[in-house]
């Protein structure tokens, strides 16, 4: 298709300007006559790995969730399986580092990297996320390994000739080609991931995943991800994670971190529609509108308020609240990100600083042991850092949440983010009261907890 793009333009120039066209343009090497990408796919290629990755999972009851078998069946414990998963990786450093998604190689008990010349490798799993469907792996006893350089994504237009690296279906490693069609895309990926992606009309399929998504200097500008599909191949619509995250967790990987941590807004918001444009006088829509802030919020410390409608972060427009949490993770943790706001109707800056969720007041988690009335129950106190955790609204309010329920307290219907209030009518101030409340409460027990915007009250005997 590239060269019968590039063959009507030469054809009407040699009718019209044949000798300057032979002084001009004198193809300087083989690549140039053959007009194609073979240069930058033996250069890319070494760098694009296949991974094989295994876990053991434990099989589910047939009759979970059921309402008349469930409690009959609650039990069950069926012989655990292997579960199997074929993907794509990444060298991004010469001692193997690797890039690959967190739907590959999350929770994998067993990890095998298979380079293009046949080479293979044990890998560990160094720092995942499951919500960026991101992870980072080390290969073991690796060194001198072709890698690829980062790009930063930042720089990518639309337009844009892109190539997709990875291993599709199992058949080996192939490349696609296409051109970046789409940036900023949000909320549009599969899965759990969530967030900002790269647009591309290469096709990407299923073990692609985890795969480079190159330019034609052969740099990473992206993480292929996922497909919009109706059939389940590709359509031509094929998401990437951006090399600007993925840059972020290298950092973090290397700096010994196990999980990923973002930086804490303190604040929740919503798009700015043309509705709402009108209503606040903005004319065009655009942008966040902060809709409440926590009293510890770097936000609220730099000035902005409620009302206050966030533009830019770092000079990058931003217009739904995963593109504003994005911006902020590439930013890092430890700098400060430029923000651009409307503040009643004037357009303002502040530096804002890229911290992680406060653990203030401390949260004293406790779990039960095994003398407990509910052991293995899991709480701590209510606190940025714990709503982050668990994935509370900013409006939580104080007290005591369940962290993990224990397989007693989920039996009598606790569930992770229940708030405690009281054992029997006796307040609940720290986790630590639980226990005793609990044992002097035996043996009928009723425990008043808050889910959600709503109250419950779970009674048991003991």
């Amino acid at each position: 298709m590239l060269r019968n793009i590039l063959i009507v333009p030469a054809l009407a120039l040699a009718v019209t300007a044949a000798p300057a066209l032979a002084e001009t343009q004198v193809p300087q090497s083989q690549a140039e006559i053959s007009l194609s990408f073979v240069p930058l796919v033996k250069q890319a290629t070494p760098a694009v790995v296949n991974i094989y990755a295994s876990r053991v999972v434990e099989a589910r009851s047939p009759f979970a969730g059921d309402p008349l078998f469930g409690n009959l069946f609650q039990d069950f414990r069926g012989r655990p399986r292997v579960q199997n998963s074929l993907g794509s990786g990444v060298i991004l450093s010469g001692d193997g580092i690797v890039v690959s998604n967190y739907h590959v190689v999350g929770q994998a008990t067993d990890i095998r990297v298979v380079l293009n010349n046949g080479a293979e490798y044990d890998a560990e799993v160094l720092l995942a996320d499951e919500e960026a469907d991101l992870a980072i792996l080390k290969l073991e006893g690796a060194k001198d390994m072709p890698f690829l350089p980062l790009r930063d994504s930042d720089t990518v237009e639309v337009g844009e000739l892109a190539l997709a690296i990875g291993n599709p279906f199992g058949v080996g490693q192939t490349v696609s080609s296409g051109i970046v069609s789409g940036l900023a895309r949000s909320g549009t990926a599969t899965g759990n991931a969530r967030g900002y992606f790269i647009q591309t009309d290469a096709p990407i399929n299923p073990g692609n995943s985890g795969g480079a998504l190159i330019d034609v200097k052969g740099q990473l500008i992206g993480v292929n991800t996922s497909i919009l599909t109706r059939s389940g191949g590709s359509n031509g619509i094929g998401f990437a994670i951006p090399s600007a995250l993925v840059q972020q967790f290298v950092e973090q990987a290397e700096a010994g971190k196990t999980s990923f941590e973002r930086p804490w807004a303190g604040m929740t918001g919503q798009s700015v529609d043309a509705d709402l444009s009108e209503s606040l006088g903005m004319g065009l829509p655009g942008g966040v509108l902060i809709s409440q802030l926590h009293a510890a919020s770097p936000f609220a410390r730099a000035g902005l308020d409620v009302g206050d409608v966030v533009l830019a972060v770092d000079g990058q427009g931003v217009n739904t609240p995963p593109e504003m949490l994005y911006r902020m993770s590439v930013t890092g943790l430890g700098h400060e990100a430029r923000i651009t706001y409307l503040h009643d109707g004037a357009q303002q800056e502040a530096k804002v600083a890229m911290i992680a969720a406060p653990d203030d007041p401390p949260q004293q988690r406790v779990t039960l042991d095994e003398r407990a009335v509910l052991p293995g129950l899991t709480l701590a106190r209510l606190n940025p850092a714990v709503q982050t955790e668990l994935g509370m609204p900013l409006a939580g309010g104080e007290g005591v949440v369940v962290v993990d329920p224990g397989p007693w307290g989920a039996r009598i219907g606790l569930q992770r983010g229940d708030l405690l209030r009281a054992v029997n009518g006796q307040g609940i101030e720290v986790p630590g009261d639980v226990d005793g409340l609990l044992k002097k409460a035996a043996p009928r027990i009723q425990i008043d907890a808050q889910r959600g915007n709503g109250r419950i009250s779970l009674r048991f005997r003991v």
